[in-house]
């Protein structure tokens, strides 16, 4: 076997230097093992590209041509993979032995803690709740530890204060994946019409208010727009919560009342007043975890994951396969997938360990046969789910699951469903497609309801079929006399009535259980 070395580079903020050989496989027969390097850390890359395309830099490039056609799928296509890049700071290579690298990544934190403190009784509440809880702390950091440095690093950039690297701490206690009753989502909990705002898609195939990059670079977006409406962090961080429609209409009740405006001055709903004691809440608990009896995980100054560019649609099951981790760990970093397929087109990369990044682009250069076994079909036409199973070959209670569709429902004309790949749709889903994919649902035609009327004196055909809002020449039919045909009295008259159906319902995603949040699900139905 063959083995061509492509040395990438990339760069921490602080600018010191390593070089990081990844050796890729051309050619391979063999499916190899990760590299058991513990003191070599994920790279952690961001795809942010026009038209949501992604490209690898230079230092990418330098993957032989013999890698890439090993990982081109059987239907001839391009290759499934590129190398792990990170297309933010390609140029810099990174030194993981300098001291910047290998001091803590809390003690990070607290250097960049910068917002005025707060000292209320809420925010010894909010001590006493956390610490009371050491069990749901060390869960909430250990989900965190994944997220914090990228987080930290985006905050620092931006010339934030590090505090808002804690505030997914009180959001979603760092679960990308949560769900609000008020339908807020994700790691920052953006409400459907907020993410929308921020450029957000949400769709058949993904919600990007669950995507780890894209969800924190919106929510920064929206805190530094708050920031530079109000001029105070502690205002913009209530309207995060709030919506600044209330808390501009707060702060000009009181200056017409000729009180101070300042947050603690405002009359605001119980979560939102308890929104930012909490977040100074763990901020205390970061700055000084001996003080509340609490020990938080060390943290490493250095990412966690890195980004593969994804060139071809791809199972998640495959990319999980190849990249050699259980499905949970990787939708933790990647959970924005509403689908058991990867859309090139809609998700052009994915996030992995370091180790499992580097195997997975080894495996898709040695994997042989299908890489994508759904794609995407529009319905021609309005049809019920058992045709369009038999059309491509599927159970119906397959297709039903896969789609999210409910008993008694057709799915109507231009939605889109995820259908099993045949030798008539082999491509890989289109841009468009993967961008503006929607379901749209009808209830079935039930069949109707037979009753019986007992005739009185005077009642005819006609009459008869005023009354149930249906034909004369049906009534006739369905009792054997001529239309204009009267009944006797007592005489039983059958007659069919439609049933009632049930509401149409329109669907983008999946739904998924609701978690209920006590500081933010009233709140958010105002954003």
């Amino acid at each position: 076997m063959r083995l061509i070395p492509c040395l990438l580079s990339f760069r921490l903020r602080h600018g010191v230097v390593l070089t990081l050989a990844a050796v890729l496989a051309a050619c391979a027969t063999r499916i190899e093992a990760p590299d058991q390097r513990a003191d070599i850390p994920a790279v952690i890359a961001q795809v942010e590209l026009p038209g949501g395309a992604a490209s690898a830099p230079a230092a990418a490039s330098a993957v032989a041509p013999a890698a890439s056609a090993a990982s081109a799928p059987a239907d001839g296509g391009g290759p499934v993979a590129a190398a792990p890049v990170d297309p933010l700071r390609p140029e810099e290579p990174v030194d993981l032995e300098s001291k910047t690298a290998n001091i803590d990544l809390w003690e990070r934190v607290r250097r960049g803690f910068t917002m005025p403190d707060l000292e209320t009784p809420l925010v010894r509440t909010g001590e006493q709740w956390y610490s009371s809880r050491p069990d749901y702390v060390a869960r909430m950091t250990e989900r965190g530890s994944r997220y914090l440095f990228h987080i930290v690093e985006e905050v620092e950039r931006r010339g934030m204060p590090t505090e808002l690297a804690l505030l997914p701490f009180i959001e979603s206690a760092f679960n990308p994946q949560a769900i609000s009753s008020a339908k807020a989502s994700g790691m920052w909990q953006f409400m459907p019409a907020t993410g929308k705002n921020f450029d957000l898609r949400q769709n058949v195939f993904r919600d990007d208010r669950r995507d780890v990059l894209a969800s924190t670079r919106a929510a920064l977006d929206y805190l530094q727009k708050l920031y530079n409406m109000f001029g105070d962090w502690h205002l913009a961080l209530a309207a995060y919560n709030w919506g600044e429609g209330n808390v501009m209409r707060a702060i000009a009740r009181n200056k017409r009342a000729g009180k101070p405006a300042g947050y603690l001055d405002l009359r605001m709903p119980n979560e939102t007043a308890y929104y930012v004691p909490k977040l100074q809440a763990v901020k205390n608990i970061v700055a000084r975890p001996d003080a509340f009896s609490l020990t938080l995980p060390p943290l490493a100054n250095h990412p966690y994951f890195l980004s593969v560019p994804i060139e071809r649609d791809i199972d998640v099951a495959t990319a999980v396969q190849l990249a050699g981790i259980s499905r949970d760990e990787f939708m933790t970093l990647n959970p924005q997938m509403n689908k058991p397929v990867i859309l090139a087109a809609g998700t052009p990369q994915i996030l992995l360990p370091y180790d499992n990044a580097s195997l997975f682009v080894r495996n898709v250069a040695a994997h042989r046969g299908p890489f994508a076994t759904w794609t995407a079909w529009v319905a021609p036409k309005t049809v019920k789910p058992s045709e369009a199973a038999k059309q491509f070959g599927i159970s119906e209670a397959e297709l039903r699951d896969v789609n999210k569709i409910p008993p008694r429902m057709l799915v109507k004309a231009g939605s889109t469903l995820l259908v099993p790949r045949s030798e008539s749709l082999l491509k890989d889903v289109s841009v468009h497609l993967a961008d503006n994919a929607v379901m749209t649902l009808a209830p079935e035609a039930l069949p109707p309801r037979r009753i019986t009327h007992r005739a009185v004196k005077g009642d005819t055909v006609a009459s008869i079929a005023r009354r149930y809002r249906v034909s004369a020449s049906q009534v006739a039919v369905w009792n054997k006399v001529a239309a204009g045909a009267s009944f006797a009295a007592g005489h039983s008259v059958v007659v069919y009535v439609p049933q009632r159906q049930p509401a149409v319902r329109s669907s983008a995603k999946a739904k998924k259980p609701a978690i209920k949040r006590k500081a933010t699900a009233t709140s958010r139905k105002r954003r």
